[in-house]
């Protein structure tokens, strides 16, 4: 009897075969881990997009017209097929983005992908009766907004731009999607899936540069664009997007803080901080990125997230074994060598890591931990998005608050403590988005998500996320 990975192998040759351009401009997109070409990605233009907003706007009518129920049942089947090709869209995502296929990464992606499809799907969002006295009865309604712009970043790109388009779809909105120049692949992957599903024109793609993307957040016919990444580019979407008075939805920088309180079990917690920090390799939003210690605990904690650093193994993506990559483009590594250098010039003490081979290829940053750093060191005012993690010692809980709210982002944060009520008077304390109380990092299709501060604004999943793409209309009478 064969072997099944040939029929693997198969299917995902099929699969990147689909999405390859037989004709136009292309250009290679290279495996971060081994710097071998994965495939081609077409070099997609404002012609292209123009094409496809036109072709969303011509769909959107008719996608609307199918009502709720309808549209939910095609979005399930559309995750039933994300689910029949995983395999094939994890070993995709793995070699174009360097995460693992195990741990929480690439297997781990396309199956929130598909389960953020499902959940968008059949969450109920029924007419609110706002006010009725007998004689004045007011309805809210949601309708939809029209042509949903998405643009997505590099770091979960098949998840994320589930996370947007999901509730798009189900609220009567088509869809155009810019992925990051970085992973097209993936994501003209995953949209070739769900298509094969949807209707044409409901779900519209374009691979290209940052002239697309910001032709996406001026284009006149886009009611609202959704983004995560980079606060600096949302700033700039912000600024594109005035003219024509759209709808957003920000998801942008973090530099998450974790505080850590005197009364804890070091290794109790010790496995549940490092994945917080550490989950796709620290190329997370709301990865913990500034971990403030009481002195009580401080050493402990330190020895504690040691054992569990050096006990993870890290590697080419494809390697079963594996479960944290390289990072996955060379500017992020040097982002990353950079801060890990300026706080050992500081006299910070390296616990682990902080050494990368140059001579191997790929971008692997190796797990590193960083001990007795300042607050103001720029490896704790910036936020690395990489594998080192700074952690700063603090002697009274009011000074660790003051230095976890003393930056202008405020995505996520947590506190970590045996008492859970005290832990929770510290969270109501401290500005961010969300707060996750001995835990980091967590998200759920119902909980919703946003960010405070320069981190961005709407919010993502559930409920709240339906309204936020639709149209408010009370119907009064």
């Amino acid at each position: 009897m064969d072997s099944p990975t040939p029929v693997l192998e198969e299917t995902y040759a099929d699969l990147l075969s689909e999405i390859t351009p037989q004709e136009g401009e292309r250009r290679e997109i290279l495996d971060p881990a081994t710097g071998e070409v994965v495939g081609h990605a077409p070099v997609h233009t404002v012609d292209d997009l123009e094409r496809a907003v036109a072709a969303a706007k011509a769909a959107q009518p008719a996608w609307a017209a199918l009502g709720h129920e309808r549209r939910s049942e095609l979005m399930m089947q559309a995750a039933d097929a994300i689910d029949a090709k995983a395999e094939a869209l994890a070993r995709l995502l793995s070699r174009e983005q360097g995460k693992p296929l195990n741990g929480p990464n690439a297997r781990f992606e396309v199956g929130g992908a598909s389960g953020w499809m499902r959940a968008a799907a059949a969450t109920p969002l029924g007419i609110e009766v706002v006010f009725d006295d007998g004689q004045t009865h007011a309805e809210l309604h949601y309708r939809p907004i029209g042509v949903v712009g998405a643009i997505g970043p590099w770091n979960w790109p098949q998840m994320i731009t589930v996370w947007q388009i999901a509730p798009a779809l189900r609220m009567g909105n088509t869809v155009v999607i810019k992925p990051s120049e970085y992973t097209p692949l993936s994501v003209l992957a995953l949209v070739a899936v769900i298509n094969e599903v949807l209707p044409a024109g409901v779900v519209n793609i374009v691979s290209g540069g940052r002239e697309v993307g910001a032709a996406l957040s001026s284009h006149p016919d886009v009611g609202k664009v959704m983004f995560t990444g980079s606060t600096t580019t949302g700033k700039a979407i912000i600024r594109s997007s005035a003219d024509t008075v759209k709808r957003l939805t920000l998801e942008l920088g973090g530099n998450d803080a974790g505080i850590v309180l005197p009364d804890v079990d070091p290794r109790a917690i010790a496995e549940g901080v490092f994945w917080g920090a550490f989950i796709n390799t620290g190329q997370t939003c709301a990865a913990l990125k500034r971990l403030y210690v009481h002195d009580d605990v401080y050493d402990d904690v330190c020895e504690a997230l040691v054992e569990v650093a050096r006990s993870v193994p890290m590697g080419i993506g494809v390697d079963e074994q594996n479960v944290l990559g390289p990072l996955q483009n060379k500017q992020q590594f040097d982002i990353v060598d950079r801060l890990v250098e300026s706080a050992r010039v500081s006299g910070a003490r390296v616990l682990v890591g902080g050494d990368p081979d140059r001579d191997q290829p790929g971008y692997f940053y190796p797990t590193t931990l960083v001990a007795d750093v300042d607050n103001d060191n720029p490896l704790v005012a910036e936020e690395q998005f990489g594998p080192a993690l700074p952690i700063i010692r603090y002697h009274h809980v009011e000074e660790a608050i003051e230095m976890a709210n003393g930056l202008e982002v405020g995505l996520g944060a947590s506190v970590w403590s045996s008492d859970r009520d005290r832990a929770r008077e510290i969270a109501a304390r401290i500005q961010s988005g969300t707060v996750w109380i001995n835990s980091h990092g967590g998200v759920h299709p119902m909980v919703p998500f946003g960010g405070a501060k320069q981190s961005g604004y709407g919010l993502e999943f559930g409920v709240e996320g339906l309204k936020s793409l639709g149209v408010p209309q009370v119907v009064n009478g």
